[in-house]
């Protein structure tokens, strides 16, 4: 019944992991979500309330324009400009997107025929997989390993794969390694994707969630990278608006037509109210990403202190709301968390083969409930 294409698609990690979390609560277990990254804090008030207000106004229930309110297109060009010093054309080189992930998943589309190579990076966003699969492209898998700051070696990726590669995708802030990239790496990437005629989609959600005083750099501030790429990026980490689907796609203005001309077919566009409202949070005050970087960094240094406190060796990351945990068997270690402790954690083989051998915590909860957390991996023979 299902078309061929299906027996290649696993099951999605955080739908499975659902189910499971479903399985222990069924059985009465008070369940510590430390699996998906889906922020606890409320979306900003501010914002809020521009979405009610947007959404009384009969003029936002029309079907939206296909690339994107030119306000919203304004105010993303303009906040690129402020925070990255990346200045971009409104018109040309900004596409509003159902989240990252809605470009991701697309791009291939328009760029990838049957057989080509997509570099994408293991461990990595499962999105990059699917994405490939369902545009009939071949995954090849740049490793990152801790020996080479969890970055991809370009050098090592064979020529042949490389002349016939398509896209290539890059995620720092990095999920699920919470690895950050030096610029030197961006403009090893741009030279590369230039030489072999690659479109680079970097994947960057995370820049904002920082901690430490760092500040993470946009792939696009590099030399030659507008001429070679796009970057995806989102609300949903920033401000909190995981369930608002909003982000955009910015960058090489043919490549945004092209991830633009698959959209137009299937899809309508963001509602209009919530593109109001993501040009609120975009000019508005941005004390609301501050305060949520603090409260995640005071998460981080809880479990990374009780973590280490258990014998576990794993850095303290710079920035996303994940922690990288080194293990023996992910699987085996996530069950044992689930089953013995009831705490959801995400093993790393669910987001490719480079994944085996950790497990990632999110942030996502109280400081009270990861104490109660590490309370009870205290209890277990880890």
């Amino acid at each position: 019944m299902y078309a061929s294409r299906m027996s290649h698609l696993p099951p999605y990690l955080f739908a499975r992991i659902d189910e499971m979390k479903a399985e222990q609560q069924r059985k009465g277990v008070d369940i510590i979500d430390l699996g998906v990254g889906d922020p606890d804090l409320p979306t900003p008030d501010h914002i809020v309330a521009s979405l009610c207000k947007a959404a009384k106004n009969p003029e936002n229930h029309h079907y939206p324009s296909y690339a994107g309110m030119p306000a919203y297109r304004s105010a993303v060009a303009d906040w690129y400009r402020q925070r990255f010093g990346v200045k971009l054309d409104a018109g040309r080189e900004v596409l509003a997107l159902m989240g990252s992930k809605d470009g991701i998943t697309h791009i291939g589309e328009a760029f990838v025929n049957p057989g080509d190579y997509v570099l994408a990076p293991s461990p990595g966003y499962p999105g990059y997989y699917t994405g490939t699969l369902f545009s009939e492209g071949k995954v090849h898998e740049m490793p990152l390993l801790h020996e080479n700051n969890f970055l991809p070696v370009l050098d090592n990726i064979p020529k042949k794969v490389a002349k016939s590669a398509k896209l290539m995708f890059i995620n720092y802030p990095n999920n699920p390694t919470a690895a950050i990239a030096p610029r030197e790496f961006y403009r090893e990437v741009a030279d590369f994707a230039a030489d072999n005629t690659i479109i680079v989609v970097s994947d960057n959600p995370y820049s904002e969630v920082a901690f430490d005083g760092y500040r993470a750099p946009s792939f696009l501030e590099t030399k030659g990278a507008i001429e070679v790429g796009v970057e995806m990026h989102s609300l949903s980490k920033t401000y909190n608006m995981t369930g608002w689907r909003v982000g955009m796609a910015v960058g090489n203005a043919d490549v945004i037509a092209g991830l633009g001309r698959v959209k137009t077919n299937v899809d309508s566009g963001v509602f209009n109210a919530v593109q109001l409202a993501a040009v609120t949070a975009l000019r508005g005050p941005q004390d609301c990403v501050k305060e949520a970087c603090t409260i995640y960094q005071e998460r981080r240094d809880v479990l990374i202190s009780g973590l280490q406190d258990l014998g576990f060796d794993v850095p303290s990351p710079k920035a996303t709301f994940y922690v990288w945990l080194p293990v023996q068997d992910c699987m085996a270690f996530s069950a044992k968390l689930l089953n013995e402790a009831g705490i959801v954690a995400t093993p790393g083989i669910g987001f490719g083969s480079g994944g085996e051998g950790y497990v990632r915590f999110a942030l996502t909860r109280p400081v009270a409930r990861i104490n109660e957390a590490l309370e009870r991996m205290r209890r277990l023979d880890l």
